[in-house]
Parts: structure tokens; sequence; C-alpha cells
């Protein structure tokens, strides 16, 4: 299992470095297909992957990426609205063939999966896009690793005990510090290119930390709607790993908890 999990990691890394610093429509795609792949695993789990709300939770992810695409994001809400609207429509007149939680969880996906896992290409396409995009990683995959380094040398205090027993109150600290670590080094090599971020080391340090915080949060959210349906895994997609939502779970936060920390820290 570990040498599975491995290869799969260095598979992952590799496309990632071929596709990230490419960014503009090959990572558009590559983005869009990734939200609506963690869809399809979330609402699998709902039973409605191929059900009329789990189509209507695919078709708004599409629109909203064609929005973010012709950079009309001020019909964001009216989109939201919209969704909103045509899943209560379905709701009412198959009642009861969907339960509420369904319909529920079809608009959820659309702003879990489509609209915050979006901002991986956002925060690409921004000024010096191609310098911060690689802090989505460092928080998420960096916080990870520094977590679990620190949480089997010092962990003594349980953080989510009953979601996540082997989690500790010192790994998470951990995995803020090492991630906001992480930020800095990585700004110190690269903060020179940057345009309009005045000091680097300071915006990546700061970003790096907000977005380890949440994502950590991001991960035990996915863990909570396994545990609650009783999931082990979203998937098999990526072996080892589970499914789209296994792998990216805590991406899925940091993504836009980069985009808007930069933003204001810049």
């Amino acid at each position: 299992m570990f040498r599975t999990r491995l290869i799969s990691g260095i598979v992952l890394v590799l496309l990632a470095m071929v596709v990230v610093p490419r960014g503009g429509a090959l990572l558009y795609c590559v983005t869009a297909a990734i939200s609506l792949i963690g869809m399809f695993e979330l609402y699998r789990v709902m039973k409605i992957e191929r059900e009329v709300p789990g189509l209507v939770g695919y078709a708004a992810c599409l629109a909203y990426y064609g929005i973010v695409w012709f950079e009309g994001q001020q019909y964001v809400t009216l989109l939201a609205i919209a969704a909103l609207m045509l899943l209560m429509t379905v709701y009412v007149f198959t009642f009861p063939r969907y339960g509420t939680e369904q319909i529920t969880v079809a608009f959820f996906g659309i702003f879990y999966l489509g609209v915050m896992l979006s901002y991986l290409y956002q925060v690409r396409a921004m000024a010096d896009g191609k310098y911060l995009v690689w802090l989505i990683f460092l928080s998420s995959w960096g916080c990870d690793t520094c977590a679990y380094c620190v949480g089997m040398l010092l962990g003594r205090h349980k953080l989510a005990p009953v979601l996540s027993p082997k989690k500790s109150i010192e790994g998470a600290v951990g995995g803020v510090v090492g991630a906001a670590a992480l930020g800095f080094l990585y700004a110190s090599v690269f903060g020179h290119r940057m345009i309009e971020v005045t000091e680097p080391q300071f915006a990546c340090a700061g970003a790096c930390a907000i977005a380890a915080v949440i994502s950590q949060i991001g991960d035990l959210a996915a863990s909570a709607i396994k545990r609650n349906h009783n999931v082990k895994d979203y998937g098999h997609l990526i072996p080892g790993h589970g499914g789209v939502l296994d792998r990216f779970d805590s991406m899925i936060f940091t993504a836009p908890a980069i985009y808007f920390a930069v933003l204001f820290l810049r």
C-alpha cells in the first residue's frame, strides 16, 4: 500500500509540475475536470450522481466555469439563485423521490467543488500567479507533512478525538508553523521575481499560515462527511489515495484562502 501511495504521489507531483506552470486553458480544463469528478464522488455518497439533482449540479458547475473563463463574476449570484430555484423545482415536482439532504448536497457541491476549487486556476491567472499558485500546494501538502511529523514526535492532545483520533493539537500547530516557514523560504528564493507583491516573504508566509489553518478544517470536513455516511474512500481513481476528494480535500479550502490572503497581504 505504501509503495502504491508513494508512486501515485510522485505521479501527481509530476502532473502538477507540467500542468500548473503552463496555466491558461490547460489548467482551466484540468481544474474543471477535477471539480466535476469531485462532485460525482460527493453525489455518489448521496446516491444522486446520475439523478436529476446531480445533473443540475454538474450543469451549474460548468456554467460557473464559463463565468470564470469570460470573467463575468458579477453573474455568480445570479447563477447561485437560478441553481437553487431549479433544484427546489425538482424537489417539489418529484416529491417525495428526493430527500431534503439530497437537494441540499446537490447545491452544496456546486460551491464546495466547483467554486472553491476554481481558485486554483484563478490564483494562477493573477499577476505573479505563476509563483503564487505554488503557495496552494505548499500550504496544503506542506501542512499535511509538517503536521504528521510534529504530531508523531510531540503529539499529546487530540485535535478531534471522535472524528480523527490520530490528529493532535501539537501536530496542527506544527503544520501551520511549517507551512508558514515553507512560504517564507519559497519567497526568499522567488520573491524578487514577483512584481506586485511588495513584501513577498511576509505575504507568502502569512498566506501559507492562514491557508494551513483552513486546510486542516477542509481535511476534517471531508472526513466528517465520510463518517456520517459510513464511506471509507470517496473513490478509487488515485491508487493508494482514493478519490479526488480524498486527495484534494485540503486544497479545496487552501485555493480560495491563498487567493484572498494574497489579495489583501500583497
